[in-house]
């Protein structure tokens, strides 16, 4: 069975040092309140097809009828997928999620038989720095953009 890149890595946890927090300053993630929770959340949402990220964004804004929703990301009306989305005020840390790196898994359906190996020979081309420019139906700005593949492989 393949193991998908993030389960092939076991991540250490790194603790500078132990200590407890002052029950004035905040609690354990378990210990909070809805409330708390909303105010301070990000929502992963499985979008889709259909809506732009703005509406999905703006549905959970009335869900939850708070002022403030931010979408991490442009999904287009006819794609599906994950969208984070932070509420109320964890909309300030938007940025940082968009600038971080991301991981994604693809299904691929091929309409002839390809060799695996041109299979890979062809997904080789896309490591390392590529240029995107997205189609012309598109929720961003058309305009070609660099992106970094760090790794892409065929399971």
């Amino acid at each position: 069975m393949h193991l998908l890149p993030f389960e092939k890595v076991k991540r250490k946890i790194l603790v500078k040092k132990d200590s407890d927090t002052d029950p004035k300053l905040g609690c354990a993630p378990e210990e909070r309140k809805t409330d708390e929770m909303i105010v301070y959340g990000i929502v992963n949402i499985n979008k889709p097809a259909g809506p732009t990220s703005h509406q999905v964004a703006d549905y959970i804004k009335q869900i939850l009828s708070i002022s403030k929703a931010g979408h991490s990301g442009t999904l287009d009306p006819n794609v599906t997928g994950v969208l984070p989305v932070t509420l109320a005020k964890a909309t300030r840390i938007v940025e940082l999620l968009l600038k971080s790196n991301k991981e994604y898994i693809a299904l691929m359906h091929l309409h002839k038989q390809v060799q695996e190996d041109k299979i890979r020979e062809a997904f080789n081309e896309f490591k390392g720095e590529i240029t995107q420019l997205p189609p012309r139906r598109s929720a961003v700005k058309r305009q070609k953009r660099k992106r970094t593949v760090h790794s892409l492989e065929v399971l």
